[in-house]
């Protein structure tokens, strides 16, 4: 399994950050997958696919570079430079365009556990990649960026709630399969078989995205990125096949509400995630708040609603 050796600096140090550039190569990956894990990404699937692979079959070269990219149990490192937050997907981005051509093919040797084909024997892949990036960027993931990051945001502030309640522990075991804090200053990031890596004194981000995929990612020796897939998209999923007799009981829209706050979120977050309007999903709280079955909960400056255990019990109860 991949372990990182964390010292008690490093993990106090620990920050999430959102990413647009890591949000763009989780969408060329799914791209690449061609195969959603849930309906929403199948129905974004259905919506991109065709130019995705129409634009890969007009350019062989980017076509190889993916293949090779993406291997099967590790990703060509100059693809993935590790998030530094703040900064926007041009800025991102020009760390992919910037990478040496001998570089850029050993990270792909790397890659595909062997020699590349002669058509990626080239030094401009740094720049081949940062142009499919940018495409997948501007014709994909930009239309929904704003919504996005406000999932994105509703993600990292229950994180931190776990934090404030569990530790750093409770976070690492659950950012996604293959991660969990084993003890000892041990935290296994994969369940692949490498050696153990020490990343004492540098910094660790945490970064979500909402596509069911992540990965890991590194500046050595200052920077180290886990990047995680958000838990907002699939609750939103949840909500919507589960609603059933909750939804004669209390209205679609606050019944949604009701099975969102499985996890402690925001007004702004809600809003996000569900698509309703801030008025509206403002006054299911209060009337969800005033039954008893939501409660409030302050982090920081943010405000969260929770389900308390009569909302646990309505849910279980009548949304089955």
């Amino acid at each position: 399994m991949g372990v990182w050796q964390v010292d008690a600096d490093t993990l106090a140090r620990s920050r999430f950050v959102l990413s647009p550039l890591a949000e763009t190569f989780a969408a060329l990956k799914l791209l690449h997958a061609g195969v959603g894990r849930h309906p929403g990404e199948s129905r974004w699937l259905g919506a991109h696919l065709p130019a995705y692979r129409a634009r890969l079959a007009a350019d062989p070269v980017s076509a190889a570079l993916v293949r090779a990219g993406l291997g099967r149990e590790w990703i060509a490192d100059f693809l993935t430079p590790a998030p530094r937050g703040g900064e926007d997907f041009p800025s991102e981005v020009l760390r992919v365009r910037g990478v040496a051509g001998a570089e850029a093919r050993a990270h792909l040797r790397t890659a595909v556990g062997g020699e590349l084909p002669p058509v990626l024997l080239r030094d401009d892949l740094g720049d081949l990649a940062a142009d499919l990036l940018s495409w997948v960027w501007a014709s994909s993931v930009e239309p929904y960026w704003e919504r996005r990051r406000k999932v994105l945001e509703a993600d990292v502030a229950v994180r931190l709630d776990q934090v404030s309640r569990g530790g750093w522990a409770a976070v690492l075991d659950s950012l996604r399969p293959g991660t969990r804090w084993l003890g000892a200053s041990l935290f296994q990031v994969n369940r692949h078989e490498y050696p153990p890596r020490s990343i004492a004194g540098a910094q660790l981000v945490l970064v979500p995205v909402t596509p069911q995929t992540g990965w890991v990612a590194w500046e050595e020796p200052s920077r180290y990125a886990v990047v995680y897939p958000c838990a907002g998209v699939l609750a939103e999923e949840r909500a919507v096949g589960r609603v059933g007799a909750l939804d004669a009981l209390l209205g679609a829209g606050r019944a949604r509400v009701l099975l969102l706050v499985e996890r402690p979120m925001s007004t702004s977050q809600l809003v996000a995630v569900t698509g309703q309007g801030l008025g509206s999903v403002g006054r299911h709280l209060r009337v969800l708040r005033d039954a008893g079955l939501v409660e409030r909960r302050r982090v920081g400056r943010s405000v969260l609603y929770v389900r308390t255990g009569v909302g646990e019990g309505v849910v279980r109860g009548v949304g089955g």
